[in-house]
C-alpha cells in the first residue's frame, strides 16, 4: 500500500500577507512548526537558559520582517526554521553569558591553545604549543590596551560580541575595531618573534 504524504503548503507568503483571519491561521501553523523544529534542534543548549516559546516569538517577528528576502530557493518552512535557529543561538548566547563575571573576561590567567583530541598529541607538539601559548599571553598583556585585552580575551573565550560590548559599555562596531587593532598588534608581535599565523593555526 502506497503511503500518501501531504505536501507542504506553498502559499505561505499570500497567507502571511493576507486578510487578518488568514494571516492569524498561517502564523499559528508556522508557530507550531517552529516550536517543534527548535525543540529538536536546540536540546539542552546553554543549559536551557531561554524557552523555546520565547525564542519562537522573537523568530516570528524576524521572519515577518524578512519576507521580502525569501527567494523560493528552498521550502518556506526550511528558510523560516533556519532564521529561527540563528535567532535562537544569538539570543541564547547573549543570555547565557550575561552573568559571566567581568573578571573572567579580563583576567590574564593562562592562555591556552586546545586541540579537539589532546590525547593524540606528541610530547614535542605539547611543548611547542605551550611555548606559543606563553608568547601569546605575554603579547596580550604587554602590547594591548586594557580595552583591547578585554575584547581579545572575550573573543578567545568565545563570548558574543554583544556581551563584550556590554562589559565595555560600548557597541558592536567599537568592539570590532578593538578586535581588529588587537589582532594586528598580535600579528606584528608574533612575526617579530619569528612566528607566523600559519604556525599558530598549526598549533591549534
Amino acid at each position: 500500500m502506497t503511503r500518501v504524504i501531504a505536501s507542504e503548503p506553498d502559499d505561505w507568503l499570500p497567507r502571511l500577507r493576507g486578510a487578518p483571519e488568514l494571516r492569524e491561521a498561517a502564523l499559528d501553523q508556522l508557530r507550531e512548526f517552529l516550536v517543534r523544529g527548535l525543540s529538536r534542534a536546540l536540546p539542552h543548549r546553554y543549559d536551557g537558559c531561554v524557552g523555546v516559546e520565547d525564542i519562537t516569538q522573537i523568530a516570528l517577528l524576524k521572519i515577518l520582517n524578512s519576507l521580502e528576502s525569501f527567494r523560493g530557493q528552498s521550502r518556506f518552512t526550511t528558510w523560516a526554521l533556519a532564521i529561527a535557529i540563528r535567532v535562537a543561538m544569538s539570543e541564547m548566547r547573549r543570555k547565557y553569558y550575561r552573568d559571566v563575571p567581568l573578571e573572567t573576561v579580563t583576567s590574564a590567567g593562562t592562555f591556552r591553545l586546545e586541540l579537539a583530541d589532546p590525547t593524540a598529541e606528541e610530547p614535542e607538539a605539547i611543548e611547542s604549543r605551550a611555548t606559543l601559548a606563553a608568547l601569546l599571553g605575554r603579547l596580550i598583556a604587554e602590547t594591548l590596551s586594557e580595552k583591547q585585552q578585554i575584547a581579545i580575551r572575550g573573543s578567545l573565550d568565545e563570548l558574543p560580541v554583544e556581551v563584550i560590548a556590554e562589559r565595555l559599555q560600548s557597541n558592536r562596531n567599537a568592539v570590532y575595531k578593538l578586535l581588529h587593532d588587537a589582532r594586528m598588534k598580535l600579528r606584528e608581535g608574533l612575526e617579530a618573534h619569528g612566528v607566523t599565523v600559519d604556525d599558530v593555526m598549526t598549533a591549534v
